[in-house]
């Protein structure tokens, strides 16, 4: 069972849905959020096919507040709602209203370089936090024209590789909470950001950040949030420190 993170267009899932190995679930129109990802994902378990694609996400919600915690081009937000969906998330996680998927497939746009001119990056919570905690469990379609999505979507669901299932929602969670996606898109990798550069390798493009040295190592700012410092942090890529130690000055 395969869910497509994030809005996809009814195009890509209409070519989807025609192929012959694949199932595509949607949502009722009836149901909203959580409960409308939960019962997709119910209807998806009890279908036999090699491929079953869910066009809803339990963590939809959780995704987007992250995104616009982070969203640089847009007014400071604080972590309220990002907590607020993440508490909702896991309280349907533990009363056993939804369980993840196999798999999440990310559709990303690959860009051709375009001389003096960077891409936009934009923080990407199944790219980030949610892929550093099982990178084989996150899958990236990536491609420059839309009729390309659907061939490039099908060729992805054909290569998915097996890996450790996910750890319980309660730690996905706290991973986003101190996740920061700036250290990624300095180092020039595009683990926490949708855009992938032409001729790149999606997964090879991914890999995690190493943490720098404690002598040269970059401090970055910490926003604050429940589970930081306060004050600073040294950059992961994965976790800001909640200890008041010596990184914190």
């Amino acid at each position: 069972m395969v869910v497509l993170a994030g809005p996809a267009p009814e195009g890509l899932l209409a070519a989807v849905g025609r192929a012959a190995n694949v199932v595509l679930v949607r949502p009722e129109e009836s149901a909203e959020g959580i409960e409308a990802a939960a019962g997709a994902l119910r209807r998806a378990a009890g279908i036999s096919a090699p491929y079953v694609l869910v066009a809803a996400d339990p963590l939809a919600a959780v995704a987007a507040a992250w995104r616009a915690m982070w969203e640089v081009s847009r007014e400071p937000r604080g972590s309220e709602e990002f907590e607020l969906r993440a508490v909702e998330a896991v309280e349907a996680w533990r009363a056993g209203r939804f369980e993840l998927p196999d798999y999440y497939l990310v559709l990303a746009e690959k860009l051709a370089p375009q001389r003096d001119q960077q891409p936009e990056q934009r923080p990407d919570f199944y790219l980030g936090p949610l892929r550093s905690v099982r990178p084989h469990r996150v899958a990236v379609a990536a491609a420059s024209e839309p009729a390309e999505q659907a061939a490039e979507v099908l060729s992805v669901l054909g290569s998915l590789r097996q890996g450790r299932w996910w750890p319980p929602a309660d730690e996905i969670i706290a991973t986003a909470r101190g996740f920061y996606p700036g250290a990624l898109a300095e180092s020039g990798s595009t683990l926490a950001t949708g855009v992938l550069p032409e001729m790149s390798d999606p997964i090879d493009m991914m890999r995690p950040w190493k943490r720098p040295s404690r002598s040269g190592g970059p401090r970055l700012n910490c926003p604050g949030r429940s589970g930081c410092c306060g004050r600073a942090l040294w950059s992961t890529g994965s976790a800001c420190s909640s200890s008041r130690s010596s990184r914190c000055t």
